[in-house]
């Protein structure tokens, strides 16, 4: 009688295995916010801005500012950022209108970041200088720029990590104002 060989079902379990693993990453890359890390700050009150400088001649923002009716961005900028650069005009267009732009000047000469605003035009509301970068550790920034956009409680509503496009500013920053009553 002859015998039937039968196909062992261990010889599936590699390429199964790969193509599990294919998809993954598929699914991974195609995610939009898969490179971003998250912030531990939403939905939590902003830290303090009480160690800003004051940035030509204008008072600091304070912690007052953050917790005043409305909602707000805060924006960490420098004049050696070349995407800072980049987003400036969509945030030159923002202090415009109806939202408060707050700036921190991040680790910046002076001279230097006064003459990116003379040169490309001043959004801020309110804007003050962190020489030393403790503010920024305070917030959980790793570059700039980063804004954040605060709630009209000084409550942390959301955390944009790098420069502003305008489907950036359309499909996640305008929403996150819309809902908090911007």
């Amino acid at each position: 009688m002859a015998e039937r060989s039968r196909l062992n079902p261990l010889v599936f379990l590699p390429p199964a295995i790969f193509v599990a693993f294919a998809l993954a990453a598929y699914l991974g890359l195609k995610n939009e916010n898969a490179g971003e890390l998250p912030s531990a700050l939403v939905g939590r009150e902003a830290p303090s801005v009480a160690e800003l400088t004051a940035f030509g001649g204008v008072p600091a923002p304070t912690d007052a500012d953050l917790r005043a009716p409305g909602v707000k961005l805060v924006n960490y900028w420098a004049s050696w950022c070349g995407p800072c650069r980049a987003e400036h005009p969509l945030l030159v267009e923002l202090g415009e209108g109806d939202i408060p732009v707050i700036g921190i000047n991040y680790k910046d000469a002076p001279e230097n970041a006064q003459g990116f605003l003379d040169e490309l035009g001043d959004p801020y509301a309110a804007i003050g200088t962190d020489g030393a970068g403790r503010t920024g550790l305070d917030w959980g920034i790793y570059g700039v720029p980063e804004t954040f956009v605060i709630g009209p409680d000084g409550t942390i509503l959301h955390r944009h990590p790098g420069p502003l496009t305008r489907d950036i500013l359309e499909k996640r920053i305008m929403p996150v104002i819309t809902e908090a009553g911007g």
